[in-house]
């Protein structure tokens, strides 16, 4: 299971209501089931990941997440959670405001465009980044929102978007590190935030 995954499950409560929203084959919804028995439904918009989904015995809507989340009421949910899919949709300040509408709660995962390695890498090469981290190029990547720490704290904070807690992994292979902590819009690599309104 990826590192970020791990990281948020302290801030799920047992036997609360989750979205997962791009859930892929409902791997995370599935340990929530497992060990922190939560009622979840799972949005995805590939095929092959919502068959594996269902297959686990998941509820899962299959949906465009740019189409929005109209078909849910307010505060239907404890929780909505978007792990590493922030940067691939077309509005994720809309996306924000709908999970927020939606859930109590919400947790956001991203890549940080602005950590030194992608830094170093375009200074130093002129080009788009490629990597194990970000193994796309500039021409093929489903990341279309490059978003650095800065730039997240600043919509939050330009939204009235209250940060509950935030976490950060130092590191490719997923470990956190203390410079991560302290400076993470230059050493994190994945960036976790727990927020709500």
């Amino acid at each position: 299971m990826r590192q970020d995954l791990t990281h948020i499950l302290r801030w799920i409560a047992p036997g609360s209501r989750v979205l997962d929203l791009g859930c892929g084959s409902g791997e995370f919804l599935a340990l929530l089931r497992e060990s922190r028995q939560v009622r979840g439904t799972g949005i995805e918009i590939d095929e092959a990941s919502i068959t594996n989904a269902i297959g686990r015995g998941l509820n899962i809507v299959e949906q465009n997440l740019d189409e929005g989340l109209g078909n849910f009421p307010d505060q239907c949910f404890d929780t909505v959670v978007m792990a590493h899919a922030l940067q691939a949709v077309h509005h994720p300040d809309r996306i924000l405001d709908e999970m927020l509408r939606i859930g109590r709660e919400s947790i956001v995962t991203f890549p940080n465009f602005g950590q030194w390695r992608c830094r170093l890498y375009l200074g130093a090469r002129g080009r788009m980044p490629v990597s194990k981290f970000m193994p796309y190029s500039w021409y093929d990547t489903p990341n279309i929102h490059f978003c650095t720490v800065g730039d997240f704290e600043a919509l939050c904070r330009d939204k009235g978007i209250r940060i509950l807690a935030r976490d950060f992994i130092g590191s490719p292979t997923g470990g956190s590190s203390r410079l991560a902590s302290l400076w993470p819009n230059l050493f994190a690599t994945t960036a976790i935030y727990h927020i709500t309104r």
